[in-house]
């Protein structure tokens, strides 16, 4: 009788299938068009994307080829200091939330005053403390 694994997914394994979904949809192409340049299929996809299943490097080889990038492009995350990895795997790892990408794009498209204000907003909702006009300022890029 087969065992079903209770083991969650290794950070580094959702770090990475992370970095692959956003330069996937970054470029605009589906998992199917991806799965089919790979030639497998687009659950398979899913699961190297959620972290679920470990992505061999022929495999990522591949998959960087259909990115039109470099594999080190997808494994950039892992440069750097212990504490900034960290901070990219946690990231990464919320940008896995349905919509984040989206809301993400949205954002990017706002003035910096409704950005401001959107995320003060956010903060109420959330019982989070409302900063000030300026101190918002200076945390929200132009």
């Amino acid at each position: 009788m087969a065992e079903v694994s209770t083991k969650a997914p290794d950070p580094m394994d959702i770090a990475l299938g992370a970095a692959v979904r956003i330069r996937r949809r970054t470029i605009g192409m589906s998992q199917e068009a991806l799965a089919e340049q790979c030639g497998v299929s687009f659950q398979q996809i899913q699961k190297y994307e959620n972290g679920a299943n470990r992505i061999s490097f022929s495999r990522l080889v591949q998959i960087a080829r259909a990115l039109r990038c470099r594999v080190t492009d997808l494994m950039d995350v892992f440069d750097g200091a212990d504490k900034e990895t960290a901070e990219d795997l946690d990231l990464l790892t919320r940008m896995r939330t349905p919509g984040a990408l989206e809301l993400l794009s949205a954002y990017e498209r706002l003035a910096p005053e409704v950005r401001t204000s959107l995320v003060n907003l956010v903060r109420t909702l959330t019982s989070q403390p409302v900063e000030t006009t300026e101190e918002a300022r200076a945390k929200v890029p132009v």
